[in-house]
Parts: C-alpha cells; structure tokens; sequence
C-alpha cells in the first residue's frame, strides 16, 4: 500500500499532530511538497501532502485562510503540513476552521521536526511499495513459469493468474473459442465476451481492450474485463482475459504481462523456435535492464546462460540513410540482415548471443571479444552503439553506454562508435548538436532579454562566476565589479530563471549551455 496520511501521523520519528481532517487521514499521498507561495496550485498534481510555514499568507485572516484552503483542495491537495515555531508559535484558528470546513486534513508539524524528514519518508515509503510491488510480479512470474511447463500448461497457468489477481482468466484461440478457464464458473462469463474477443483478434497484436461484465449474473456482480491479444504478427493468434474488481496494480499488471509473455510462446508453436528464443531473450534483458541480474539467470536458464557467465557487450543499433558515396547494397530490412550477421557470426564460433528487436532498434548482448561483436560493423544502413565489457550486474549502465554511442555514431555519421571512444574525448564537441543549442538557447533566452534592456550585464557575470567555480572575489575582479554587485546580479539570475545556484546540476546545464552558445565554445559569451 502506498503511505497515507495516517501512516505519516503514527510515523514515530515525525510527531505529527492531526487539527482537522481526521476523518480522512486514510487518503494515499502521492508525493511531499514544500511551498511558501500563496498559491501553490500551478505547481501541484494532485494528491500532494503540502508542507508550509505560512512565511507568505495571513494565515490569522479567516478569509485569506479560507481562500488558500479553497485552492489547495480544489488543486487535490489531500493534506495540509504547518510548521509551527518558525513564523507561528502555532497554528492559528483561522486556518483550522478552514481546513475543517474545507474537510482537508491539518497536520501540525513540530519545530524540531524538519520539512525534509518528512518528504524522506514519503519517498521512503513509495519507495517500499514500489519494491513489494515489483517482488510480487517477479515472484508471480516465475509460478506462472512453473505453472506453463506443467503436464496442464495453459490451464495450470491461468489458475495461477486468477489467484494473483483474486479474480478469473480465461483464454481464446485463434477462432474465438474459449480452450480453458479459471476458475471453473468463470467459462460461462468468457463465453459471453467471445464477440469482443473476436473484434481485437481483428487488430495487429498487441492490441488491448477494456470491457463490463456479470452485471447479470444475478449473485456475479459486475467486473472489470480486460482483453489483451497474444501474437506478435498482423493477426493474434490468440487473447487472454481477465476479470478483476478493480483496475490491475503494479503487481497484478506485472502478472498479467508475464502471463501474456509466457501465452504468446505457447500459443505460437507454429512459428519458429528462433521467435520464441527472441521472446524469451526480451524477458532476459528487461530483467538485465531492471536490475535483476539473477532472476534473469534462473529465467534464461541454459538458452542464454553461458552469455552471462562471462564479460559480454551491449549493442544497440538503429537503421539510418548511408552517406553518400557509401559502397555495396542497403538490405531492405537492415536491422534484419544485422541480427542475421550477428547470429551467423555467432554459430560460426559457438557463441551465445541475445538479440531483440526493440521497436526502430535491435538490442544485442554477445561475448566481449567474439565473432558477433566483430560482426556487427559489416551491415550496411544501420548504426551501432558499444559497450564497454560488463556483467549481468552492470547490464542497464551498458545499455545507457550503448545508447550513447549510438547518438555519437549517428551525429558523426560513423557506422559504429564504442563507448570506449566517447568517454575518452571531451564533451564539447557534442554541444554542437542542433537539439543541445536549442536547449541552451532557450536557458539563457531570459537572461539575453534583460541583458538587452541595458539593465544588466547578467550572461557575461554568470560565465565568470560559473568559470571561477564560484568564488566571488575572483570572479568579481575579472569583471572590474565589486563582489557585493555579483552577488546581486546572480541573485537576479536565480529570480529570471527560477532556479537555484546552489544546485550542482543547476550549474552544470548553465555552464553547458553557455559552451554551447559561445561561438569559441567558451570564449566571450
């Protein structure tokens, strides 16, 4: 369960105390924000546990309390956090009977407890939720693994689903017959739906649908139906359905997507096995990706599991149009004659090789150092990111790595680029991608604009703060300015763009950006 407000309130560590609301402390929380505006709602997204010390409202005011109040609940905001010892010794009445009226909850938060302490354990908190929620898929995939090599298959499978689901399945074939249902009474309701199922048969797989159901059933109340067809060609060969109360949670909806997975590789024995390889190499590398190196073992099994015994390398590649002058034939499908070189390359020298089409791109993990590596820079029409050589455990920073290198590879119009490549030059010359200079113009636009106005000179001051990493005197001396004239002008840098210099990320996009602008790359600005 996500935290509530309840869950915060009975938080030992925070004492918190409850003014008004109390009836609704059981609301989830989404998120924990601080603001001091008056009116915080362009910045909120709802379900938010506001936190305040009412440095900018007359909280004592019944009518500007009740005005704030008014706003925050209509934003759905579900709880209000008011620090007192800071601006109020406490909270004032006014504002009380606003949230009471209001039926938002008003938690008093005490002095010695810090606004941050409480954003931690929200965070804490969804992050606990989201972990429990992802074990639980994993754990559900690997009985609905068991339960699809089982003598029952299918049947054994959606018996599985349904009890994760505390709800029914049910599966189509390709004619729209229902071949097994669970539990048993849920045939009947399956069979009613048969038109709905035939109608997404009808769509390119994967396709998706959301129906009603049982509001008939006389003691079968009504359900939530989703349809979701099993295939990866122009016709579904098959759908499975599922019957629940509610809509699906993360972990209901990890199950089902490992119930499709494991579906689709049953109900497409027609194809060939190198398909059913590729699904099942899908699967591997998500949970590589994921950062589940060792359900990724159990799941590979001995398919892929020599690849991962060993140093391997992350490719991914793209289809592109070959520079001009480019010597030899561009195949029709690219990315189709690469993964067949690679996995050419790789029979040739007995290797172990994942490859998996992930939409324009073609994801590959082979042994660092192998035939398929080598193979990979023989393909015309396609561009191809590098990894650095890693293991199970770094598989998701090696696929960042090979993404890198692919954007490199594509900006350069060079077939292949290691990771290796980028990370040993500088980062200056990527800043003259068309998307970074437009990024950095629309940064400093505001800056420009005043600087324009003759009001300031705030770009060349914030080049030379930022250059002399923050040091007033020094940076206040290249200018021919005094340091208390710097500080303003940067104080006025964080008001036009309302962000903080404090934060190192901050800084690192304006100094980027202004390279970036600088028609020396770092020169006068």
């Amino acid at each position: 369960m996500p935290p509530t407000l309840a869950s915060l309130v009975h938080h030992s560590a925070l004492k918190l105390g409850v003014l008004a609301g109390r009836d609704r402390l059981e609301t989830p929380v989404r998120w924990a924000h601080v603001s001091e505006l008056p009116d915080p709602v362009p910045w909120m997204d709802g379900g938010e546990l506001l936190l305040t010390t009412a440095l900018q409202i007359d909280a004592e005011d019944p009518a500007a309390a009740h005005g704030y109040v008014r706003r925050l609940v209509r934003a759905g905001v579900v709880g209000l956090g008011f620090a007192v010892g800071v601006n109020y010794e406490q909270v004032p009445g006014a504002l009380v009977e606003a949230a009471e009226a209001e039926g938002l909850p008003l938690l008093e938060v005490p002095r010695r407890t810090p606004f941050i302490a409480i954003t931690k354990a929200v965070s804490a908190a969804i992050a606990a939720d989201q972990y429990r929620a992802v074990t639980a898929g994993f754990e559900a995939q690997r009985e609905l693994t068991r339960a699809a090599l089982s003598p029952e298959g299918p049947a054994a499978l959606l018996a599985r689903l349904a009890a994760h689901l505390d709800g029914w399945a049910a599966l189509y074939d390709a004619s729209g017959a229902v071949v097994a249902a669970a539990p048993d009474w849920a045939a009947r309701r399956a069979a009613r739906l048969g038109a709905d199922a035939g109608r997404l048969r009808e769509k390119p797989a994967p396709a998706t649908a959301v129906v009603g159901s049982g509001a008939d059933d006389g003691d079968e109340g009504g359900d939530r139906v989703e349809l979701q067809s099993l295939g990866s060609g122009r016709r579904a060969r098959g759908v499975l359905a599922v019957g629940t109360g509610a809509p699906l949670g993360t972990a209901e909806r990890y199950a089902v997507q490992s119930a499709i997975a494991l579906l689709t590789l049953t109900t497409e024995r027609s194809r060939a096995l190198q398909d059913a390889e590729q699904r099942l190499g899908a699967a591997v590398l998500h949970m590589l990706l994921a950062g589940e190196p060792e359900h990724a073992r159990t799941v590979a099994g001995e398919l892929y599991g020599t690849l991962l015994d060993a140093p391997f390398r992350v490719l991914v590649a793209e289809a592109v149009t070959p520079a001009e002058g480019s010597e030899g034939a561009v195949p029709d499908d690219p990315l189709g004659a690469l993964a067949d070189a690679v996995d050419t390359a790789a029979s040739r020298g007995a290797e172990a090789v994942l490859a998996v089409p992930e939409g324009a791109r073609l994801v590959v993990l082979a042994p660092d150092g192998g035939a398929a590596v080598a193979a990979c820079a023989g393909v015309l029409g396609v561009a191809v990111g590098l990894s650095a050589p890693t293991g199970p455990a770094g598989a998701a920073a090696a696929h960042r790595q090979a993404e890198q290198a692919l954007s490199v590879a594509r900006r350069r119009g060079r077939a292949l680029v290691e990771h290796e490549d980028v990370a040993a030059g500088s980062v200056l010359p990527l800043l003259a991608d068309d998307a970074v200079r437009a990024f950095a113009d629309g940064m400093l636009r505001a800056l420009r604009q005043h600087d324009e106005t003759g009001r300031g000179d705030l770009v060349r001051s914030l080049h030379a703060w930022l250059s002399r990493h923050g040091q007033w005197d020094a940076a206040a001396a290249d200018l021919g300015v005094h340091r208390h004239t710097l500080r303003y002008r940067m104080r006025r840098v964080e008001e036009i763009l309302g962000r903080s210099l404090d934060d190192p990320d901050v800084r690192m996009e304006l100094w980027l950006a202004l390279k970036a602008t600088s028609p020396s790359g770092g020169g006068n600005v």
